[in-house]
């Protein structure tokens, strides 16, 4: 590296052309390369960034806002990586500091794991939840489920958009009218002919990750997951609120397993807003 000291470097901006050097630096750190999760967190967000000079990123993270793009509601704070030849020398944390003070008072909340959670801590985050992700090839009972799915058209869009915000809190349309084009399957359940819940699966290396996952109850998301997991061959992979424990219990039943637990961390509000009952995942941790 360059004389200049970690310290001189201007914390700037990232773009989607900035895509694969954010996939470097995920393969860098051992994680997946992630490149369409990073298309779409880059354009749907705002990435933060600090250029290694002798090329690619020092360290970079991404903030996705919701709710009035004048006035955000919630902003979701996720990807936050630093290379490994300069870990632990204090420049994630001056990347964090950048931008809790970019974004004033607009509410903040991560997905938090065991090894980033003090730092968070240091800044002055809060555990309010805990999600747990879970992996693995579901195996269907054989049943058939108690809540109708299809596969949603362009027409339930708007309902879906409703529902949504219903749930989650601040409008997010700005990332949900992109699962069509994100997804591989995008599924509504109905009852009476009206739209009681969605999930949508996205690919993610050799996963199908289901995320969002908005539920009327524990039935619905059950149906909403069967129906996904049945137009995919692959292992399926979501992180679910630890307080759905039925849905937990039944996952683990139908193959997945535990891999890991997050901590869901706040900062300037006391809980996330919206109606957690009814929540069952994000669209990924990285953007809530």
């Amino acid at each position: 590296m360059s004389t200049l000291s970690l310290a001189d470097l201007p914390v700037r901006r990232l773009t989607p052309r900035d895509l694969t050097a954010c996939a470097d630096l995920s393969e860098n750190r051992g994680w997946p390369r992630e490149e369409h999760k990073w298309g779409l967190l880059l354009a749907a967000g705002t990435g933060y960034g600090i250029d290694d000079p002798d090329g690619g990123l020092v360290t970079a993270c991404v903030v996705t806002e919701y709710g009035p793009r004048e006035r955000p509601e919630l902003g979701a704070i996720g990807m936050v990586l630093v290379a490994e030849r300069h870990a632990r020398k204090g420049v994630g944390r001056r990347l964090m500091r950048h931008v809790v003070t970019e974004m004033g008072t607009t509410p903040l909340t991560l997905h938090a794991t065991p090894y980033g959670r003090p730092l968070y801590e240091e800044l002055g985050f809060k555990v309010t939840g805990r999600a747990e992700m879970v992996r693995g090839v579901f195996t269907a009972d054989g049943r058939a489920p108690e809540v109708v799915t299809r596969a949603a058209t362009a027409e339930d869009l708007s309902t879906i958009l409703r529902l949504d915000e219903e749930v989650f809190g601040p409008d997010r349309t700005h990332m949900i009218t992109r699962l069509p084009a994100f997804s591989d399957q995008l599924r509504v359940a109905e009852e009476g002919g009206r739209i009681i819940g969605y999930g949508a699966a996205w690919p993610n290396m050799d996963n199908h990750v289901v995320g969002p996952l908005i539920a009327r109850d524990t039935e619905t998301a059950k149906a909403l997951i069967a129906s996904l997991a049945a137009g995919t061959d692959r292992p399926l992979r979501t992180d679910i609120d630890v307080r759905h424990e039925e849905l937990l219990s039944w996952v683990k039943e139908r193959g997945l397993v535990s891999v890991a637990f997050n901590a869901v961390m706040t900062y300037g509000i006391s809980e996330l807003p919206g109606d957690w009952t009814r929540r069952f995942a994000p669209l990924t941790v990285a953007a809530g």
